[in-house]
């Protein structure tokens, strides 16, 4: 049977030893691990990406439960079609570098890979404060922005979903946003994480950098 795939993110003790016992405590509930990033670190802790496998019809709770065990918080779980790639943002910058069309359109399609969100979209504002959405990725929400007050942006930022511009539907899905100015105009990259977790200081930083450098090799038209 094909196994399901669950993305974790997990707070551990930054230790020699606690990843192994993290690991071997996953095992006991048949959780394959198939990859792992460190998305931040801190004075003694540390927090994880990981994608593991479980059998068909394994719930996925086995493995709050299995982390716990090992000490570990799981901040969130959920299903993930895909494999942690720790090249992923240069192939971002690559595929939006030497694109032949539509870049914007590229780089929504992207970016939710790279720091694994639901969607992305390209937001600018007119001269009323209206929100206009010149793009977005599949999944990109029905309900468009109505107003975003936090535009024009100076760096990556996360944005509040109460902010009044923020459709009710976004709030009802517990959607975590964050954005980043992708030139010196009034318009940014706006991602959304259906259901959370919050994005970490550290995915922050590196969304800012990573625009950044699409900005420097020449910006998205």
């Amino acid at each position: 049977m094909t196994p399901v795939s669950y993305l974790l993110r997990v707070t551990i003790d930054d230790r020699p030893g606690s990843l192994g016992q993290l690991a071997v405590s996953l095992g006991s509930v048949a959780a394959d691990i198939i990859s792992l990033e460190v998305i931040e670190r801190g004075d003694g802790w540390a927090v994880d990406d990981i994608v593991v496998d479980l059998p068909l019809g394994a719930l996925p709770d086995t493995l709050i439960t299995a982390a716990a065990k090992a000490g570990a918080h799981v901040d969130s779980v959920r299903p993930y079609a895909g494999v942690l790639d720790t090249h992923r943002e240069l192939e971002l910058v690559d595929h939006v570098a030497t694109a032949h069309g539509d870049r914007l359109q590229i780089l929504v399609d992207d970016a939710p890979h790279v720091l694994r969100t639901s969607w992305a979209t390209v937001v600018t504002t007119t001269d009323s404060g209206a929100a206009v959405t010149v793009c977005g990725s599949p999944g990109a929400p029905e309900t468009p922005l109505a107003s975003a007050s936090w535009l024009p942006l100076p760096a990556a930022t996360t944005v509040d979903p109460h902010d009044g511009g923020v459709p009710q539907a976004w709030r009802d899905s517990d959607t975590r946003l964050v954005a980043a100015p992708l030139d010196g105009a009034n318009r940014a990259l706006l991602l959304g994480r259906v259901g959370g977790p919050d994005f970490r200081p550290a995915e922050v930083a590196r969304l800012g950098y990573l625009i950044g450098i699409i900005g420097s090799i020449g910006r998205p038209d």
